[in-house]
């Protein structure tokens, strides 16, 4: 079963998308044992690092290495959830220690935890209770640049208008938002 909510179409730069070619989806995790099967085939290099990772619409685990483009994880398609993600093995078990909504191409709300946490569940990895790296994106309504709110300022670094309390990245998805940049 699918937690319901928002699904998030790319919203990064254009030209990182039309270089999404058939092939470069992340490994889709769908149980234990298809992440047992991952994990043994990652050099001991990459476990140094996070992974990228995404949640399609079907609710499946997409898993790549760090440095790939969360568009390419997710085949150019719309997820539920991106970000990056960290794991070590506890005894036999398999657990994230890390995991971040920080995905500046989808730009997903802290809100799409729900469908991370039913992914994990459903493959039977240990997991936090939410995010342990919480990112808060918000597109200025004026300049129209995808921001990053820090330190719960939201103040646009682009222009230094006032950010929307409310997550409007997309206007596709959030029809509240103007894309005339008109306030």
């Amino acid at each position: 079963m699918i937690t319901p909510g928002r699904s998030y179409r790319y919203v990064g730069p254009a030209e990182l998308k039309t270089m999404v070619r058939p092939g470069d989806e992340g490994r889709r995790v769908h149980s234990a044992d298809d992440f047992d099967a991952w994990a043994a085939a990652r050099s001991a290099d990459e476990w140094a690092e996070p992974f990228t990772f995404v949640v399609d619409t079907e609710g499946a685990l997409r898993l790549a290495p760090r440095r790939s483009e969360h568009v390419a994880c997710a085949g150019g398609g719309r997820v539920l959830s991106a970000g990056e993600i960290g794991f070590f093995r506890r005894g036999d078990r398999w657990v994230v220690h890390e995991i971040s909504n920080q995905s500046t191409g989808y730009c997903p709300d802290a809100d799409s935890w729900p469908a991370v946490a039913e992914a994990l569940d459903r493959i039977g990895l240990e997991r936090p209770c939410g995010f342990t790296y919480e990112f808060v994106f918000r597109r200025c309504t004026w300049c129209q640049e995808r921001n990053i709110v820090r330190e719960g300022e939201f103040v646009c670094v682009f222009c230094g208008d006032e950010l929307p309390e409310r997550w409007n990245v997309d206007s596709e998805n959030d029809g509240e938002v103007t894309s005339s940049g008109q306030r």
